[in-house]
């Protein structure tokens, strides 16, 4: 698929992933476009997180292939994804506990700038305090930027891991379930920082998500996988009015 001639950011041939005689991915395709937010839903147990961690080199998909701006990027390292552009959120916190909240978007973003020697004779923050300002401005944490991460709330280190995720700038973001743990008062909030960030920044996202509410609100388009599957594509309101996909949920 190809918006106005555009190359595809992220596409995603054919990934197969079986564990013994479970079939957790069983050819699922896809493609993100340029400035696209996708959503990838689905009953627990249908490949999701299988299906990002063969995206992001986490696990190694059995067959497929995956291509990052026509690039194949199968076999990459996480950090070589990283350093390519494509960033990531997990389901489990990945923060620096001891190290404030400024501290950790500026540790995100040093691995990607500059050389190995102009990180050496660089300022220690590699002038990147500004680009952490800017963040902690957008995510409304100006109040905590100081305190060691490890003693803000659980919804504060969510953000935190957001924050860090968009750090370098990434063109391609995958995020693992945002809103699992948020404050429900949060959510929405939430959402309209997404939003913000797609627009400010241009780039492009995938988003794992429960939350049907924020799912169908936020995202462009939704892949929805069943049993290792896609099932169906579309935009929000034809997936909720896609009869399989209701049955597979009430399924459930």
């Amino acid at each position: 698929q190809r918006r106005g001639g555009s190359m595809s950011i992220l596409s995603v041939h054919d990934i197969k992933k079986s564990y013994g005689a479970i079939q957790a991915v069983s050819g699922v395709s896809f493609n993100v476009e340029p400035g696209e937010i996708l959503g990838v839903i689905g009953p627990n147990g249908s490949g999701k997180t299988t299906l990002f961690n063969s995206i992001l080199g986490q696990i190694k998909p059995d067959s497929g292939r995956v291509e990052f701006e026509g690039v194949g990027i199968s076999g990459n390292s996480p950090l070589e994804m990283s350093r390519l552009g494509i960033g990531r959120t997990f389901q489990n916190l990945q923060v620096f506990g001891k190290l404030s909240l400024r501290d950790n978007l500026i540790a995100a973003a040093q691995e990607f700038h500059g050389t190995f020697w102009g990180r050496m004779f660089a300022p220690p923050d590699n002038g990147l305090r500004e680009r952490a300002d800017e963040m902690i401005e957008m995510f409304r944490l100006k109040h905590v930027a100081d305190l060691p991460a490890g003693s803000l709330s659980y919804g504060q280190q969510k953000l935190v891991d957001i924050a860090m995720a968009f750090m370098p700038a990434p063109r391609l973001v995958l995020l693992d379930e945002p809103c699992a743990g948020v404050n429900p008062s949060l959510v929405e909030g939430l959402r309209e920082l997404l939003v913000e960030l797609n627009k400010k920044q241009g780039g492009s996202f995938v988003v794992i998500e429960h939350n049907m509410d924020f799912v169908m609100k936020l995202c462009h388009r939704i892949v929805c996988m069943v049993e290792g599957k896609v099932l169906a594509v579309g935009k929000p309101e034809e997936i909720q009015n896609n009869r399989e996909v209701l049955e597979a949920y009430l399924g459930n």
